[in-house]
Parts: C-alpha cells; structure tokens; sequence
C-alpha cells in the first residue's frame, strides 16, 4: 500500500483523524509509539527546528524534503507535509514540489493560497493570490501527482482578510480543480467547519495550533462539526522547546543538570523508542559470524 493509500484508510478508520507533528524523526516515532495512524511535518517547524528562522517563506524545497526523508525513513506511519505556496510561482514549481514530496515518501500535502513571501496563518498582514491563481495550483498539483492516492489539501487564509463567504468560495473552487481535502485557516467559530464540511463534501482540517486564532476545540467537538482531520502542528515542539529552556538555564544557573534531572526522559526510554537494543543485538549477530 502507497503512503497516500495509508492516509487515505487512515482518514476512514478515524474520524476526526488525529494528526500531530514532528519536529524530526526521533519525534515521529514517539508520535508512532503513542498511537496515532498519522503524522505531520509543519512548515514552520522545518524553519524554526531545522533552521532557526521565521515562517515567512526563508525555508524552501529542499529544506523541507530533508526532514521528509528523515522521517519517513524510520517511521511508516502516513505523513502530510506543509508544501507552503508550493516553492515557486510556476505550474512547473509546484509539479516539482509534489513529485519530490512524493519520492520521498509523503502520503499527502496541503498548499496555500498566500502569496510567495507568506506569513503564519495566524499573524496579520497575509497576502492572498487570487482565486484563479490559487485554482492554477491545485489544477498543477494535481496533474503532477501521478499516484492519484497522494492526498492533497486546498489551504485557503482567506478567512481573516476577506470573510467567510470568500474563503468558502475559494475553498469550493479548489475541490471543484481537484483537491481532495480542505484546510481553511485561522477559523474562529466551530460553526464554521460545519457549514465549510457541507459545502465542500470532502474532509476538512482543522488547524488546533495553539496560542493562534482557533480555538482549542475538543475531538468531540469537532466531530460534531463534521471536521475530517485534526491538526497539531508543533505542540511536543512547543513543549520540548520551553523544557530544554528550562534546563539550559539551570545548568547556567547553579552550575549541575542536578534539579532537572527528574524533567529528563530517561537513556532507557530513549534506547527504547529507538530500538537501540534490536541493532546492538543485529551487530553481535554480524561479528558472531565473521568470527
């Protein structure tokens, strides 16, 4: 079964179907190991983990196609990856951008209708292409994909700027060129996804990233909203990011990891999710028989 085909069983099997991200592989098996049947690579996560820099368009191809790699090399567990405006202004950018995703092992993408140079989808001053624009990407997107099972997201951020009747105009148009799914940012009202997921009769995704304009909406709230897939871009990033603050400035302060310890995971618990000693035993194995 194809990545894509993954997702695809994995949106039927789960409704809404959980989806959390990983910064990096390490963080997708522990998202494999917690029980979840997909996980996420956020585009602001590849800038600010792998980068060091802002979500404002800094990062590209290449830079996200790493982190695909890395993760889908260790864990099979389908993966949807940001695919921003599509890392270029071209028809041609955006086959590029859903032909690499797709050999590296993605299982689905969503793409947004910002102009190159975007912010996050829950800062002011975003810049739209226009509709016709945004149609041209999902009509490349999908021409491009050649495993029709690779999944793919219409993201609109028209919401904020233009209202609800435009950003569902929009989204309606996408499904019409050939999404598949479709993921309206920075929505404010769980009565939104209901009448979005009417309209367009396939799953939508709803963004629940914290500290933004969404609501933290329960799973049973949106499943009575009709909500296909719930996203967690970077909450173990945001987490892991503030705990390892936390010890830096311990260690600066009193000169020990002495008071932090107890906040650490464990060796065993890191050789665990790793399977460290499964390849320990692999290598006695290899020299026991070249001996």
């Amino acid at each position: 079964m194809s990545p894509g085909a993954k997702f695809r069983q994995a949106l039927k099997e789960e409704k809404p179907l959980q989806v959390p991200g990983a910064i990096n592989a390490y963080h997708a098996t522990l998202v494999k190991a917690s029980g979840f049947k997909a996980v996420y690579l956020s585009g602001g996560g590849v800038a600010a983990g792998s980068l060091g820099v802002p979500d404002l368009g800094i990062s590209n191809l290449d830079d996200v196609l790493t982190d695909v790699r890395r993760i889908t090399d260790v864990c099979d567990l389908p993966l949807l990856v940001d695919a921003d405006t599509g890392f270029g202004a071209s028809a041609f950018n955006v086959a590029r951008t859903v032909k690499s995703l797709i050999k590296s092992g993605a299982a689905a993408m969503h793409i947004e209708d910002q102009v190159g140079a975007k912010r996050c989808g829950h800062r002011p001053g975003k810049e739209l292409v226009a509709k016709e624009e945004m149609v041209d990407r999902i009509k490349s997107a999908v021409d491009a994909r050649g495993d029709d099972a690779f999944f793919i997201f219409a993201r609109t951020d028209a919401l904020a700027g233009e209202g609800f009747a435009r950003m569902l105009e929009r989204a309606v148009a996408c499904v019409e060129a050939g999404a598949d799914g479709v993921f309206p940012e920075a929505v404010t009202e769980l009565s939104m996804y209901r009448r979005i997921a009417d309209a367009v009769k396939v799953p939508v995704l709803a963004n629940i990233t914290e500290f933004g304009k969404t609501p933290l909406f329960t799973l049973e709230e949106l499943k009575s909203a009709n909500v296909g897939v719930a996203l967690y871009p970077l909450s173990a990033f945001r987490a892991a990011n503030l705990a390892a603050l936390a010890v830096y400035e311990a260690v600066r302060r009193t000169g020990s990891q002495k008071d932090v310890v107890a906040a650490m995971q464990t060796r065993e618990d890191l050789y665990k999710y790793l399977g460290y000693y499964d390849y320990e035993r692999k290598l006695d194995t290899l020299f026991q028989k070249s001996r």
